[in-house]
C-alpha cells in the first residue's frame, strides 16, 4: 500500500496548495480520499485524471468536496476528448442528502457507503468512525492485505480513536490546533492529542494533517514528539508513505 499527500490544508488552501485530499493505491488501484480545494490540480502533478479508480468522502464541508465539480468536468472533457463513457464512481455518505446528491454527475455517480457495514473499494477494506464534527463525518480505516492505514478525517478528541486505530501501519490525524488550544468547539484536534491517540494506540507512524494558517507549523511536530516516541511528518504536498512489504 502507498499513502501519498495531496492536500493537507485545513479550511482553504494555502498559495499553490490544497486542502483536504490524500491518494492510497494498492495492487493498481487508486483511491482518492476527499477531494478539497486545489486537490485536482495537485493530483494532475501526480497521475492521469483518467487513471484515478475511485474517490470516497469523509463530509461536505467544503475544504474536504470543493474540487468535486471541477473532477467532474474533468471526467466530461475527458470523456469527451477520447470519445469513451467511462464514469467516476463517488463514495460519501446520505447524512447529508444534497451533498450526496452533488456526487452524481453526467460521468460521475454517487455510491452511498454506510458506516455501520463498512465498504469494499477495489483492494481495500474500509471501516468507519464517526467523529466529533459539526456536521457528520467519518473517520477511515483502510485496509489492504499488507497494511492499514487511519484517517481521522476532521474531530476533536475522542477516545475512540484509540480502539479504532489499535496497531495502524500510520495514522494522519486532525492537527488544526497547536498544544493548549481548544478545538472541541470548532471540531479539530491539537498536536498533543493526536500524539496521545498514536501513543495509546501502538501506531507505527504519525502524520500532522488538516494544518492551520497561523502559528509556526513546525511546532505542532515538536510538540507532538513529546508524547509520542515513533516517526512523526508534518504533512506536506507529496509527502509518501509506503508498506514495507510494497
Amino acid at each position: 500500500m502507498k499513502v501519498t499527500v495531496n492536500g493537507f490544508w485545513g479550511g482553504y488552501p494555502a498559495a499553490e496548495g490544497a486542502t483536504s485530499s490524500y491518494l492510497i493505491s494498492s495492487n493498481g488501484f487508486d483511491l482518492l480520499v476527499d477531494l478539497g480545494s486545489g486537490a485536482l490540480s495537485k493530483l494532475q502533478s501526480k497521475m492521469n485524471v483518467m487513471e484515478l479508480d475511485s474517490v470516497i468522502i469523509s463530509h461536505y464541508h467544503f475544504d474536504h468536496v470543493a474540487d468535486i465539480g471541477v473532477m467532474q468536468y474533468a471526467w466530461k472533457v475527458q470523456n469527451i476528448l477520447h470519445n469513451t463513457n467511462r464514469t467516476l464512481p463517488i463514495y460519501g455518505h446520505k447524512k447529508d442528502k444534497s451533498g450526496f446528491a452533488a456526487l452524481t454527475h453526467e460521468y460521475t455517480k454517487g455510491m452511498e457507503y454506510h458506516p455501520d457495514q463498512g465498504v469494499t473499494i477495489g483492494p481495500f477494506r474500509i471501516e468507519f468512525l464517526q467523529t466529533n464534527h459539526p456536521v457528520p463525518c467519518y473517520a477511515m480505516k483502510i485496509s489492504d492485505d499488507e497494511a492499514s492505514v487511519v484517517y481521522t478525517a476532521d474531530s476533536s478528541f475522542k477516545e475512540e480513536f484509540i480502539p479504532f486505530s489499535q496497531d495502524a501501519d500510520l495514522l494522519i490525524t486532525d492537527s488544526n490546533f497547536y498544544e493548549g488550544m481548544d478545538g472541541s468547539k470548532p471540531g479539530h484536534m491539537t498536536s498533543s492529542e493526536c500524539a496521545h491517540i498514536a501513543t495509546a494506540a501502538n501506531v507505527k507512524e504519525l502524520w500532522l494533517s488538516h494544518l492551520p494558517h497561523f502559528g509556526e507549523l513546525s511546532q505542532l511536530q515538536q510538540q507532538a514528539q513529546q508524547h509520542y516516541q515513533g516517526p512523526i511528518r508534518l504533512a506536506g504536498d507529496g509527502l509518501m508513505w509506503e508498506s514495507k512489504s510494497s
